[in-house]
């Protein structure tokens, strides 16, 4: 990925764009061992709520606008409701059912909605490469994600069409067993976490996007909170002082840090590239759950893991790739982004000056 000028002034750029990865992935382990000794929605709420608080607390004093307008505020409301509200609530009801290193991965499955979104509202290209590596992303988190006997059922051909009336029949027991599953909750808020990142660029035209996150965070958090105390009970009674330290790494470090640089670096790059990178978070994820909470994965996941790596490299690097091996069709004077396309529509807003020698003849000087 290459920086920009903005980017460019931030020291230690590239470890600042991993970090968020880092810390998601880390704090959805931390997430997962506190869920045992609380409920779901106030685990979403404690995590935005403070976090929230925190952001706008320190982009205050760092001197940052703070949003003004009806649509500054409404713009934020809505991606509170996306990105926040729905985003932490899915994923916190998810994550009950399902593992935190299977979960993340699931999760991951939006940067193609990403990419999809984004190709669609700024023309942002993907190219052979980035779609190769979306797909070996989406085949990753399948082969992580869905049931081993699933996966090896396909591969038992002569048993194909007994398995395909068989698999008429129960359809609908195993549709309603995935839509009670976490794998479930964990793909819906990967479309909500999607639909937030592409937001992020109308929110950063009529706010700050660092201050627009604090503030989704505290007002997407409110509903959580509430719902939780209507439909929940016991939210804090059983959890010990490593659970408080748990949820505040997943406040502080999961939310307030990784959100900020997150949409910091969201509201001015390319979203398939940056979205790519969450493809991180689960390896992240899988290995300190292996380490902390004993979670170990199947042969196929494993496979899916490596797909997933491949996915990141791919996909991050496609610019590179499509120039050293060029397709017959390509036309690189195509443009990327939306910032791209404005400075050569600039340039035809310019008058245009045209010299013109014009010559006079004799008999029109006599």
């Amino acid at each position: 990925m290459q920086l920009n000028s903005t980017d460019q002034k931030l020291p230690l750029t590239p470890l600042l764009l991993i970090l968020p990865f880092f810390f998601w992935g880390t704090a959805m382990v931390a997430m997962k061992g506190v869920l045992l000794h609380t409920t779901p929605l106030f685990m979403a709420a404690v995590r935005l709520v403070p976090a929230g608080i925190l952001l706008v607390a320190i982009s205050g004093f760092a001197g940052r606008p703070q949003p003004k307008g009806w649509r500054a505020w409404g713009w934020i409301s809505l991606f509170a409701l996306v990105d926040a509200a729905l985003f932490q609530g899915f994923l916190a009801v998810g994550l009950v059912r399902t593992g935190a290193g299977v979960g993340s991965v699931m999760i991951d499955s939006q940067p193609l909605v990403v990419a999809l979104l984004a190709l669609w509202l700024f023309g942002e290209r993907i190219g052979l490469w980035g779609w190769l590596g979306l797909g070996l992303g989406i085949l990753g988190i399948s082969l992580i994600g869905l049931p081993d006997q699933w996966v090896l059922n396909l591969f038992q051909v002569n048993s194909l069409p007994q398995d395909f009336a068989h698999s008429i029949e129960i359809a609908p027991e195993l549709l309603r067993q995935f839509l009670s599953s976490g794998e479930f909750w964990m793909l819906m808020a990967a479309v909500a976490m999607a639909v937030g990142t592409v937001m992020i660029r109308a929110v950063a035209h009529h706010a700050d996007p660092v201050v627009a996150t604090g503030w989704h965070m505290l007002l997407g958090g409110l509903p959580l909170l509430g719902l939780s105390q209507i439909w929940e009970s016991h939210q804090w009674r059983q959890l010990s002082g490593l659970d408080w330290l748990a949820m505040g790494y997943a406040t502080i470090f999961g939310s307030a840090v990784a959100y900020g640089l997150f949409f910091y670096f969201a509201s001015q790059r390319n979203l398939t590239s940056l979205s790519a990178l969450t493809f991180l978070t689960p390896i992240f994820a899988l290995i300190f759950g292996n380490i902390l909470l004993a979670e170990i994965l199947t042969p196929l996941q494993s496979i899916g893991v490596c797909l997933t790596l491949v996915a990141i490299y791919l996909v991050n690097q496609r610019q590179q790739l499509a120039a050293i091996f060029p397709a017959k069709d390509a036309h690189p004077a195509r443009f990327n982004t939306t910032k791209e396309l404005e400075q050569v529509a600039s340039l035809y807003e310019q008058p245009l000056e045209v010299p013109i020698q014009v010559e006079e003849s004799e008999s029109e000087i006599a």
